[in-house]
């Protein structure tokens, strides 16, 4: 019975170092692994088009007098709206038209020169749409306007792409898969391989005019913290 019982204790005591040195061993490979690591960006880009336009036409009257600056005016805006409605607009935006902007020149006479008029007036046409490619097509078209003695002061549009939530999914997925890659491209070169993620942000967006007035470009960067192993 005792010589048993001393081969229980042999036996636990041996199973207790095995144990012990299997927790040194992994205690061992994680201070020396702990250090290693690699750190990667992975970019997406996409290219699409803005899916919502604002275009602003403004023009300027001056005069001495409000009443014909006023009419003087409204023929302009009206040239612009008929301009606007016969290139096809029908149900593709909406036109809008802002109140008059007024500039009194003699209440704003900060030094001695006489101002050559009283007043000037601006308006504008405001042309809101979702078909952006229809309405950069249409800008190309404003020398017409000059042909009926309208001359802008400005022309401007304002293009957005509101449908970004939609496509971040799927830009984050590539940008993690290229950042993956990269990783595993430097762990190969170190003949290593990698492990875990250790560190990840959500990634940086950026969306930015194109060379194309009515596409944006959409970038993600991602950085990503790997640890490596043999």
């Amino acid at each position: 019975m005792e010589k048993y019982e001393k081969v229980i204790v042999a036996a636990i005591v041996a199973f207790g170092l095995l144990m012990l040195g299997l927790c040194l061993k992994s205690g061992i490979d994680n201070f020396t692994n702990k250090d290693r690591r690699v750190t990667v960006k992975g970019l997406a880009e996409k290219e699409v088009d803005a899916d919502k336009v604002v275009w602003t036409l403004k023009v300027e009257e001056v005069g001495d007098e409000l009443q014909p600056i006023f009419g003087r005016l409204n023929s302009k805006i009206k040239i612009i709206k008929d301009f606007i409605k016969d290139n096809g607009l029908g149900d593709k935006g909406v036109v809008s038209v802002s109140t008059y902007d007024v500039t009194d020149h003699q209440s704003n006479v900060w030094n001695d020169d006489k101002p050559r008029f009283n007043y000037s007036v601006e308006r504008s046409v405001i042309v809101s749409s979702n078909d952006t490619k229809f309405i950069s097509e249409l800008r190309n078209k404003t020398d017409d306007l000059v042909d009926k003695g309208v001359i802008l002061e400005s022309d401007y549009a304002e293009y957005d792409y509101t449908q970004f939530q939609q496509l971040k999914p799927e830009m984050m997925a590539e940008a993690i898969a290229n950042a993956e890659k990269t990783a595993k491209q430097f762990a190969e070169n170190s003949h290593s391989k990698i492990n875990k993620i250790v560190e990840a942000g959500q990634g940086e967006f950026s969306i930015d005019d194109a060379d194309i007035p009515y596409k944006k470009k959409i970038r993600v960067v991602s950085t990503i913290t790997y640890s490596l192993k043999d």
